[in-house]
Order: C-alpha cells, then sequence, then structure tokens
C-alpha cells in the first residue's frame, strides 16, 4: 500500500487547483470574453509563422532557455548600448533643437494652420508662441545646432549623432513615452528592451536579460508598461532592480514558507502548465504568446 506525505497530497491539491483555473479557458463565456485579445493573438501566431515554419520557431525560441545568445543578423559594431529616458529633463527646444522659424514667431498669435482640424487638451482660444529661450551656435565641423545650455557637449558635439528628424503627434506624457519605448501609444505592446532581448537573448546567465533603474522615487508616466513584454513571454519583461527593500521582488521566500514548499508549489504550477499544453496541442502559441 502506498502512502502519501503531507507535502504529496499539498502538491496534489496545487496541481488540481491548477487544473481546475486552467478549464476557465475553454468555457463559451470565457472565449468571448477574451475573443478581442483572443483573435488577435491568432493571427499574431501566424504572423510568427508558427504553421508554415515550425522548425525555424523551435530553433529561434527555445523553451528551455529563452535567453539563450542568439546571433545577429547583421554583425554588430557597438559592444554596449546604454538607454537613458530623462523624463523631466529640459525640453529639447532649450538644448538641441533650433527651431528658427519659431523664434521669428516669439510672442505672435499661434498661425491658423497650427490649429485647424486639431484638438488640444490644455489650449483654449488662441495661444501666443514662445521662441527658444536660450541662444543657439553651430558647433564642430559638422555644424550642428547647441544651445548655451550645454557649454561642455558642444566640445565634442563631432562625436554625437543627434536625430533631429523623429516626430510625434502626441502632446500628453504618458503616451508619448509608451510610443517612445513601444512605438505605439496605445498599451500592449513590447518595449524596445524586449525586442531586443528576444531577439538577441544574453549571455549573462546569472542576471536578467533586461534590466531596469528607476530614479526620482517614482515611475513614468506611463508606467510599467514601457519595459514591458507586451505580447511576447514575459521572460522578456523588463527586471526593475530596487535601490530600497530587496532589489529584486518576489526572490525571498513569502512569510511562513520555506524553501522547498516553495519549489514545490512551483513545480506544481509547472506541471498544470506542462498537461494544459499536452490537452490543447498548441505549443507554438504557448511558446510565443
Amino acid at each position: 500500500m502506498d502512502f502519501m506525505t503531507q507535502k504529496d497530497i499539498h502538491n496534489q491539491e496545487l496541481v488540481r487547483e491548477a487544473e481546475h483555473k486552467a478549464l476557465h479557458h475553454y468555457t463559451r463565456r470565457h472565449f468571448l470574453k477574451e475573443s478581442a485579445m483572443g483573435l488577435g493573438a491568432l493571427a499574431l501566431g501566424s504572423l510568427f509563422g508558427c504553421e508554415s515554419k515550425p522548425q525555424a520557431l523551435s530553433t529561434f525560441f527555445d523553451t528551455t532557455n529563452p535567453l539563450a545568445p542568439k546571433p545577429p543578423m547583421f554583425p554588430g559594431k557597438a559592444r554596449s548600448v546604454i538607454y537613458i529616458h530623462m523624463a523631466g529633463a529640459p525640453s529639447q527646444l532649450e538644448l538641441f533643437s533650433y527651431k528658427p522659424e519659431l523664434a521669428k514667431l516669439d510672442g505672435q498669435d499661434c498661425p491658423p494652420s497650427l490649429l485647424e482640424g486639431k484638438k488640444f487638451a490644455f489650449i483654449r482660444g488662441v495661444p501666443k508662441m514662445l521662441g527658444p529661450q536660450a541662444k543657439f551656435m553651430q558647433h564642430g565641423k559638422s555644424g550642428l545646432w547647441l544651445s548655451e545650455n550645454l557649454p561642455h557637449l558642444s566640445t565634442v558635439v563631432d562625436e554625437m549623432a543627434i536625430l533631429n528628424a523623429v516626430t510625434t503627434d502626441q502632446f500628453n506624457h504618458a503616451p508619448a513615452q509608451l510610443l517612445m519605448h513601444t512605438g505605439t501609444a496605445r498599451l500592449g505592446r513590447p518595449s524596445l528592451g524586449s525586442w531586443v532581448t528576444y531577439g538577441l537573448g544574453s549571455e549573462n546567465k546569472n542576471l536578467p536579460g533586461f534590466v531596469v533603474l528607476t530614479s526620482g522615487g517614482s515611475n513614468p508616466d506611463a508606467g510599467k508598461s514601457v519595459w514591458g513584454s507586451g505580447f511576447l513571454p514575459s521572460v522578456y519583461q523588463g527586471v526593475q532592480c530596487r535601490s530600497e527593500g530587496d532589489p529584486v521582488l518576489f526572490i525571498k521566500d513569502p512569510p511562513g514558507m520555506d524553501r522547498d514548499l516553495r519549489k514545490a508549489s512551483i513545480d506544481a504550477i509547472k506541471q498544470g502548465t506542462i498537461r494544459r499544453v499536452q490537452r490543447s496541442g498548441n505549443t507554438f502559441a504557448d511558446c510565443t504568446i
């Protein structure tokens, strides 16, 4: 006769709970509720080529090691990239975006061509134009325009590249930040760091492939979506390292739960997930969505 320990009973209960939760995904009501995202996910699967190129997908995406390094499409020249998003910094109009026509309109009524057919959240009537509040000069061999607010940067201007052709119609902070980090002003798309980690993986086996550092004691106006993974697997989302408390959340065992019990819980959840995938038979959708 087989005897079950308390740990075995606990594991079975966790597996049954996970299976019961998974059944909700097969009901008609759940399908209708989630069809907006669900049908989009089906289309996304076809874009990934899950049906026509299953072998290529399985080669590219290793479910056992999703952060494995992958070769780039083209040889890389940069050894490392540090991306800094300085929300609340001085306006580009006072730093490196010289607008001579705006300087001519300083103090005048806004031209009708800039207002016709547009709605602005914080503008009523006809506003006055505000020109540059700093003096601009050309620097270096490239003749790049910089304001007097950047005296030291102007000495190395030929070693930089500034993109002045990037434009947007988003004037509120949160949608503009989403557009900057994900390519769209709406929620749901993967962030820049998630795409890079998904496409190239990470050579570091001891740290997350995508690390996020924040300052100022608050998150960006767009929230944590600016480093989210969107419809990509959550392993590619940014991991925020905090300066107070635990550097990374959910690493330590919860109060009252030892390491063995936590491992048993995670293993039970994993078993429930594996069984759900085996019943559905759709391993490609499970690995890409």
